[in-house]
């Protein structure tokens, strides 16, 4: 995998260095992570607003879980 270089400002990167130091990671490493964490962060956002919305029509809401109870993977959202 190739690297790059990103600017960040001096206390973002003493913030970087110092989780990576608590967790005995790479720097890159420790980047690669908080990206994910985010990536995934933003992604539960999204779901939780699309189900907001859909919450908000009644029927729409009924039908998703009547969907939902007739397969047979659960996804726990009630």
């Amino acid at each position: 995998m190739g690297t790059t270089t990103i600017r960040v400002d001096t206390e973002t990167h003493a913030q970087l260095l110092e989780m990576s130091r608590q967790t005995d990671s790479s720097l890159i490493d420790t980047v690669r992570d908080a990206t994910e964490a985010l990536r995934r962060q933003q992604f539960a956002l999204e779901v939780a607003g699309e189900l907001d919305e859909l919450r908000s029509d009644p029927e729409a809401w009924k039908a998703y879980l009547g969907e939902a109870d007739s397969t047979s993977v659960t996804d726990g959202i009630r």
